[in-house]
């Protein structure tokens, strides 16, 4: 048996309800527990008062110097102090409602206490204390402890004991997974070793060896699922080969009413060299807000229509699929391509019909969110998937949506350029395209950051532009993460715009309008009907109006550095100077570090390398957005070169022949087997 097939309720001490309360930490087996690693420890090492700064958490060892003395006040608080001579020199140690220790705190007695340091009063406070004399084996000074992330009915105590009980009844099975060539070349320390130094790491060079250990091991099993599907897919080759001739695109990109740039056509020409490959096309095309993306979609999409396939355009929200829906069909007017719509608000009898056009092909290209991955949707011969804002969707998810063709091509899009580590992580199973111009004609953004105190000028200039004929956004703050509250901010907002200009017309949009509702308002600001557009940030991606000139973001703070800058893309879409207004008072120096980026470039590639400077990659593509694994140990902002130098090693070993066969990698096949990417795959 190995270590996932013994339940954690068969390590001592661990009863019914602990179990329980385990498996809310997603810890079911032996194995789970060994790998719910610490992330950070304690010091208790012990320190000298020389070296010890003020305001430090600290450890210290002493003799006990005179008799304690216990004040109380209120019901039930009391207040300890003593005097221990530590380093020659005697400190007032102090323990709050710690009354019970007053009899065992007699003169002459070792102790050691661990406690915040005050420099001026020689004083510690105490937050934990331990007797020199006792030797009970659980001694914790001249240690670093684990801290685990724990709740509930676990305690630190409970789940240190535990993990260490594990360790004693199992950690003679703990099996190496890494193939023993990469141990060897990266000197890395054995994975039973690994795992015992990890929860006990004695000496901090141990601890951190133990962790440089755990994190390769972690970064490359998941560099090796990306590459050894991205091998799979292209040794398979049962992909579609698109034979369309170059004079058919040329023709096509004719038609368009404006001429590609140099970037837009390099990416062409990759994408149409991968579509009439054998192996599948899995390529990431990168490029900032306005680069022209979706038109280098249409492309492809029209290429596969041409072949005699169908196309399917994933995004993540309705009104960026609407917006789509529009653009894809004053691409194609005239040249006979349908192109359809399926979201969740659709009628239930619409719904039937499209489903039902799509499987009898009469409908060329389809363009939906998460419903294109339902299992009712069936398409005639899908040849082409693309996906926009692709940081939102998970590799699964990719992956469903694949096989609702034979092996057809993939393409996926994001407006939010990702820094090379982050691409690394996130699309590592991928080929990488990039934008980096903008299309002809487009005036760089000016930008300019105000206090609210100056909002009569920002008013102002929404006057002035909308005097010249243009149109503005007035996006809302953002409260918290809750669809009511921002609706409830916007509809205050859209009152406040309406009193402040009587003879405009302002419109409103949210997330919780009706899809017939939100095409309403859109048609309104897109035909000028309406001057100004009060919105939630529904408009961040996708919404193209080029007489919109002018973008005020309401306590921009508030906003991440890649949201404030796709939702400043949404003007400087057309010929006209546009404009950014940050409205912000914020408080923290991070928060004036985002407004400053963004009044200094307008360079998408720029502000996602600051982004994660100021953020980490942990809230880079935001919480609620599935592209980013979470790694139990990995750092991507501390550990970028060992995720590099794991890619690399994956890269290899998945491109072997003997990969799927040779005995020496079967633990290391095991744990990729699991993951249902793999599911239905061929494999040797």
């Amino acid at each position: 048996m190995t270590l996932e097939q013994y339940s954690v309720r068969q390590i001592k001490g661990v009863s019914a309800p602990k179990e329980e309360e385990l498996h809310a930490f997603g810890v079911q087996t032996v194995a789970d527990l060994l790998d719910y690693f610490p992330f950070r420890y304690e010091d208790y090492r012990i320190r000298e008062i020389a070296e010890i700064k003020d305001g430090e958490k600290v450890t210290v060892q002493g003799v006990i110097r005179g008799n304690p003395v216990l004040q109380r006040y209120g019901k039930s608080k009391s207040r300890l102090t003593c005097k221990v001579e530590v380093d020659h020199m005697l400190v007032t140690a102090v323990w709050f409602n710690r009354h019970f220790l007053q009899n065992q705190l007699t003169p002459g007695r070792e102790i050691v206490l661990t406690g915040k340091w005050e420099q001026q009063r020689l004083q510690m406070t105490v937050s934990e204390s331990e007797f020199a004399d006792k030797s009970t084996g659980m001694m914790k000074s001249g240690t670093l402890q684990p801290v685990y992330s724990v709740g509930g009915g676990i305690t630190q105590a409970w789940m240190r004991k535990t993990i260490k009980q594990a360790l004693l009844q199992y950690g003679t099975m703990i099996e190496e997974v890494l193939p023993h060539e990469l141990v060897e070349r990266h000197r890395l320390m054995p994975r039973r070793d690994a795992v015992q130094r990890i929860h006990d790491p004695g000496e901090v060079k141990e601890g951190l060896e133990a962790r440089r250990r755990m994190v390769y091991e972690e970064l490359f099993l998941f560099q090796l699922k990306l590459q050894a599907y991205r091998s799979l897919t292209r040794k398979r080759g049962d992909g579609i080969v698109h034979q369309v001739n170059g004079e058919t695109i040329r023709n096509f990109a004719a038609t368009l009413p404006f001429e590609l740039t140099d970037g837009q056509k390099k990416v062409v020409n990759e994408i149409m060299s991968d579509m009439r490959q054998p192996a599948a096309m899995n390529r990431l095309l990168q490029g900032d807000v306005g680069s022209g993306k979706t038109v280098v979609a249409a492309i492809a999409l029209y290429c596969t229509i041409k072949a005699g396939h169908q196309g399917a355009l994933m995004v993540p929200t309705e009104i960026l699929a609407e917006q789509h829906l529009r653009s894809l069909q004053k691409l194609f007017a005239g040249s006979g391509i349908e192109v359809g719509l399926l979201t969740g608000s659709l009628t239930e009898k619409k719904r039937r019909d499209v489903l039902a056009g799509l499987q009898m092909g009469m409908i060329d290209i389809i363009v939906g969110t998460h419903a294109l991955i339902q299992d009712d949707v069936f398409f005639r011969s899908l040849g082409l998937v693309v996906t926009d804002e692709q940081h939102r969707f998970g590799v699964n998810q990719r992956s469903i949506l694949r096989r609702k063709g034979m092996n057809p091509d993939v393409l996926t899009m994001t407006a939010t350029p990702i820094p090379r580590t982050l691409a690394i992580t996130a699309f590592g199973d991928m080929d990488v395209s990039t934008i980096r111009e903008r299309p002809h004609g487009r005036k760089p953004i000016k930008t300019y950051w105000v206090k609210h105190s100056m909002m009569d000028r920002v008013l102002g200039f929404i006057r002035r532009e909308v005097g010249e004929g243009r149109q503005a956004y007035v996006i809302c703050p953002l409260i918290e993460e809750s669809d009511k509250l921002d609706v409830q901010n916007a509809i205050d907002l859209y009152v406040q715009m309406q009193q402040a200009f009587p003879d405009l017309k302002v419109g409103l949009l949210h997330g919780r309008l009706s899809a017939s509702e939100k095409d309403e308002v859109m048609s309104a600001f897109g035909a000028n009907e309406t001057h100004l557009l009060v919105a939630t940030t529904v408009v961040e991606v996708g919404v193209d109006v080029p007489n919109a000139t002018l973008m005020i973001i309401m306590d921009a703070e508030r906003f991440g550095l890649s949201q404030l800058h796709q939702l400043r893309g949404r003007v400087g879409r057309g010929a006209h100077q546009s404009f950014c207004v940050l409205v912000a008072d914020p408080k923290s120096e991070n928060g004036r570090e985002r407004m400053k980026v963004m009044t200094e470039t307008d360079d998408g590639f720029e502000v996602s390398r600051r982004d994660l400077e100021l953020r980490g990659p942990g809230d880079f593509f935001g919480t609620k957005q599935s592209g980013l694994p979470e790694f139990k140990i990995a750092d991507m902002a501390a550990d970028y070169e060992m995720l590099e130098l794991a890619r690399d090693d994956a890269a290899e070993l998945a491109g072997r022949d003997d990969f799927w066969t040779n005995p020496t990698f079967e633990r290391a096949r095991v744990l990729l087997l699991k993951d249902q990417i793999f599911q239905g795959e061929q494999l040797d």
